[in-house]
Formats: structure tokens, C-alpha cells, sequence
């Protein structure tokens, strides 16, 4: 089989039809200017595939990047320090004590309006009515006020007991005393109400003259 060669201006042009498909087929590179580095298109990393890492450790223990838990209400209410209503309810029970002891304002207040009260009543009465009246019905007024201070002192005390186990000792203490004083109260008021401490004063009966 014979092949024909073509020479002269027939075969430049040939060669020149061929010339911007060998520049084609080259790609990118011949398009490229002398002296610049060629352009290439950011890898994207396919599903499934871990991150590239970049050979510094992560430092998974910084407490600054661990979100701690909150409760509810932590932030707005803050809590009451520990001991203070155990402390305050030992110190209201032992006083109430002292008071059933010592006598209070009230009970004061009250026994002489009581004695007043029976002033007005017993103007023209007896002997006896004047001295039930005046002098026994302040009297055990006073011991129901005392009375009344020393179970709430109870009461009071019981409560701080039974509920503040884990207290402070001195708050047991106080509350020890309190209690203490309670009970001592309590008795004394009972025995004013129920004249153990002494009677009320009675007055001898006049004789009688006999007309004549």
C-alpha cells in the first residue's frame, strides 16, 4: 500500500489545522503562563471519611469546654445557709422557757386588768368573794400565761430536736436548755393554777352579837 507524502505549502497547513488540537489535548498546563503554578481545586472530603487531622493534640480535658450540668432554680433562688432555722428556732424555744419561769409583760398586763375586774365586782360582796375576786383570779391568770409560754417552748424545742439531728452542737445545746426550761416552767405554772403552792388566805368568821 503507498503512502503519499505532501510536501511544501499543502503540508504547513496541515500541520497548522493540527496545531490547536495537540494544544487542546495537552489540558490545562498550555493554558497556563510561563512562571505561574497551576490551580487546583480544593479537595472535598467524601461521607464517611474522618477529618484530616493537623498533628496538634486536642485538649478534650479543658474544664473550659465542658458545659456543666445546671439544675432548675439553681441561678435565681440562692440556697440558705445551712443551720440558720434550726439556730433561730432553739434560740424562740429557749426563751419562751425562760419566760414561763420569769412571767411575761402580758401576763402582767392581764392579771391586773383581772384584778380590776374584780374590784368593780365584789364592791359590796363578802369577805371571801373580795379575796377570790382580788387575789386568786390574778393569780391564776398569770400561772395560764406561764402556762401557755411553757408548751410552746415545748413544742418548739421538740421540733428542733426530732428535725435537726445533723445540727450544730451548739443549737442541740440551746435547745437542750430550752427544753429544760420548758418543762420546769410548765410545772411551776401548774402548780400555781392548782393552788399546790399555797391556798388563798381565808378570813376568820366575825361573831355574831345577840340583841338584849
Amino acid at each position: 500500500m503507498e503512502t503519499t507524502k505532501t510536501h511544501g505549502p499543502e503540508a504547513g497547513e496541515l500541520d497548522a489545522d493540527r496545531g490547536p488540537d495537540r494544544t487542546g489535548d495537552d489540558g490545562a498546563t498550555d493554558a497556563t503562563a510561563p512562571g505561574t503554578a497551576p490551580e487546583t481545586a480544593p479537595e472535598t472530603a467524601s461521607p464517611g471519611t474522618a477529618p484530616a487531622t493537623t498533628g496538634e493534640p486536642q485538649d478534650l480535658d479543658d474544664p473550659d469546654d465542658v458545659d456543666e450540668p445546671e439544675t432548675p432554680g439553681s441561678a435565681d433562688a440562692p440556697a440558705a445557709p445551712a443551720g440558720v432555722v434550726p439556730g433561730a428556732a432553739a434560740v424562740v424555744g429557749a426563751a419562751l422557757g425562760l419566760a414561763s419561769l420569769t412571767g411575761t409583760w402580758l401576763g402582767t398586763v392581764l392579771a391586773e386588768r383581772r384584778q380590776l375586774i374584780g374590784q368593780i365586782n365584789t364592791s359590796s360582796g363578802s369577805p371571801a368573794q373580795q379575796i377570790e375576786q382580788i387575789y386568786g383570779a390574778p393569780w391564776h391568770t398569770t400561772a395560764a400565761v406561764n402556762g401557755v409560754c411553757a408548751l410552746a417552748a415545748l413544742v418548739v424545742l421538740g421540733a428542733v430536736l426530732l428535725a435537726g439531728r445533723n445540727a450544730a452542737p451548739w443549737v442541740r445545746a440551746v435547745a437542750w436548755g430550752g427544753l429544760a426550761l420548758g418543762v420546769l416552767g410548765l410545772c411551776v405554772a401548774a402548780g400555781t393554777w392548782f393552788d399546790l403552792f399555797g391556798g388563798l388566805p381565808s378570813v376568820a368568821g366575825t361573831p355574831v352579837s345577840s340583841g338584849g
